[in-house]
This record gives structure tokens, C-alpha cells and sequence, in this order.
């Protein structure tokens, strides 16, 4: 079966109204969101590259070494290859993250090719990479390539935002809402985003966001 790619509004759209029909969980959460956004992202070195600066700091201090690296040109695997770890810790990566750049400039992917490629081998060539990890391997297939039947149980407010939603005692274990988000087969990535939006709904409500 041809893998469904969310390309537009309209694909995510589409993706509520089935989930919307087949859950009524869902519908009312739809109801407290509104529309979902679409979340596209570019694909890339660069992209996954972001991804590991990104971890363990604040949104602001990743956009600073982030905007470093795009200054010093240091965006494509060529690039940070041909620069040691020192040279990349000057512009802020931990000495880990620096080996993180490097390895994944000598991973050799074929960016192109995995636009085509089924979830399971996009996930299991980018988590090959060390550095990167299941959940970051996810969001890359959902937002990156737009798999519309991908999910993403490792994340927190993805857990907690199922939490609300169904009105469980406690936020589920990434294995339990891996089992639960088959039910939201074939559209996972728009349940993710729901999940997201009636997740930040609630906690606006409670204040907190």
C-alpha cells in the first residue's frame, strides 16, 4: 500500500475527520482546538542537525548555537567534517554533541531516498546515527517527510495530553500509548497533533501555558 503523506491543511483535514468519526475522544477534543496545524518541516543533514543542538538546552540557547553554526556555514555534513570538535565546541556544542555532529556527518544517509522509505526504515537509519534517538527518528518521519501514520509515545506531552483526554489515573508509559495510538491507525500523526493542541488547551486553561 502507497504510504499517505500529509502535504497540506486539506491532508490534515482529512485526517480529523476520520479520526473525529471513529473516536469520539477525539472529536471532543476537536472541539476544544479548532484547527490543526500542519507542521511540515524541511528534510536534511540540517534538520536532524537542529535536532541535536536542540537537546537538553533551552529554545534559546539552541536557536543561538543554531544561528553560530548557520554563520559559520557549518549546515551540511561536508562542512562539519572538515571542522574538528574543538572548532565546534567555540561555537557552543558540548564536547558530546560535537561528537553527535560528526557522527552524523559520516553516516553516509541518503536524505532523497528516505522520502520514499516505509516509517520502520527511516526510524531504524536515523537511530543508527549516534545522537539520535527513537523519539527525535519519529518527529523527523511526522514533520520532515510527512508520514500521516506515524506517532511519537516517547513524548511527554503527548502522554500527558492522552492523560487528559481519556481520563486516565496516570500519564501512560511510552509502551501503553504505543498500543493505544494503533487505534488511531492509518492517521497516528494527526492524532499527535491533536494530542499537542488539546494538551496546550488545558494547560492554558489551568493557566500554566
Amino acid at each position: 500500500m502507497t504510504q499517505r503523506i500529509i502535504l497540506t491543511d486539506a491532508c490534515v483535514a482529512e485526517g480529523v475527520d476520520w479520526l473525529c468519526a471513529t473516536d469520539p475522544a477525539m472529536a471532543r477534543a476537536y472541539a476544544a482546538t479548532g484547527p490543526l496545524p500542519l507542521r511540515r518541516r524541511p528534510d536534511g543533514f540540517a534538520q536532524l542537525l537542529s535536532a541535536i543542538v536542540s537537546q537538553q538546552v533551552s529554545v534559546a540557547s539552541a536557536r543561538a548555537i543554531w544561528g553560530r553554526l548557520e554563520a559559520a556555514g557549518l549546515t551540511t555534513p561536508e562542512s562539519v567534517a572538515q571542522h574538528s570538535e574543538d572548532e565546534l565546541r567555540a561555537l557552543g556544542l558540548s564536547r558530546q554533541k560535537a561528537a553527535y555532529a560528526h557522527a552524523l556527518a559520516a553516516a553516509g544517509i541518503d536524505y532523497a531516498a528516505l522520502r520514499d522509505a516505509p516509517t520502520d526504515e527511516v526510524v531504524s537509519t536515523l537511530v543508527a546515527v549516534k545522537g539520535i534517538g527513537i523519539w527525535t527518528a519519529e518527529i523527523y518521519a511526522m514533520f520532515s517527510l510527512g508520514h500521516a501514520d506515524v506517532f511519537a509515545p516517547g513524548d511527554l506531552a503527548l502522554q500527558e495530553g492522552a492523560r487528559m483526554l481519556y481520563n486516565l489515573p496516570d500519564r501512560p508509559r511510552e509502551s501503553a500509548l504505543r498500543q493505544m495510538a494503533t487505534g488511531w491507525s492509518p492517521w497516528r500523526s494527526v492524532a499527535a497533533r491533536m494530542l499537542w493542541a488539546y494538551y496546550h488547551v488545558q494547560k492554558q486553561k489551568e493557566g500554566i501555558a
